[in-house]
């Protein structure tokens, strides 16, 4: 078995590599709606909710493989300690993601402007998201043992 196979059949490999495409397209879209607020230009408004479009859809997949690597690793024991801290925190992440998407998503349909609310609603995801990673690098021994 060839080193890329071994990576592609790796119980968790999948998980690890599909949850950095919702981090930084989340992060990138908060930049752009930031930037949008601040200097009026509707590019950075239309980059910023198409970065949260993508970010959302790809939560199911990264979320999907989170939970096939608990099944494969941990045979569907019951989560405990920073595992389930992270699942939990994940689930969260998932749903604020959505949570922006939607917000912006209703604005464009009744073309209205955005509440300044999703501000501090999207700088709270930042914030859950970065938890959330953090734990799982603590998971898979980036952060250290794991």
């Amino acid at each position: 078995m060839n080193a890329l196979t071994a990576a592609l059949l790796a119980k968790h490999a999948q998980h690890v590599v599909l949850i950095h495409f919702p981090i930084a397209l989340f992060i990138t879209a908060v930049a752009f709606d930031f930037v949008a607020q601040r200097i009026k230009q509707e590019g950075y408004k239309n980059a910023a909710y198409y970065n949260l479009l993508v970010a959302a859809v790809s939560t199911l997949p990264a979320l999907a493989t989170g939970i096939l690597a608990w099944q494969f690793q941990l045979e569907g024991q019951k989560l405990k300690g920073t595992l389930l801290l992270h699942l939990i925190l994940g689930l969260a992440s998932t749903a604020i993601i959505w949570l922006v998407w939607s917000i912006h998503f209703r604005a464009r349909r009744r073309a209205g402007t955005l509440p300044r609310y999703r501000l501090a609603v999207e700088l709270l995801g930042v914030v859950l998201i970065a938890l959330t990673g953090h734990l799982g690098g603590f998971l898979s021994g980036v952060n250290g043992p794991g």
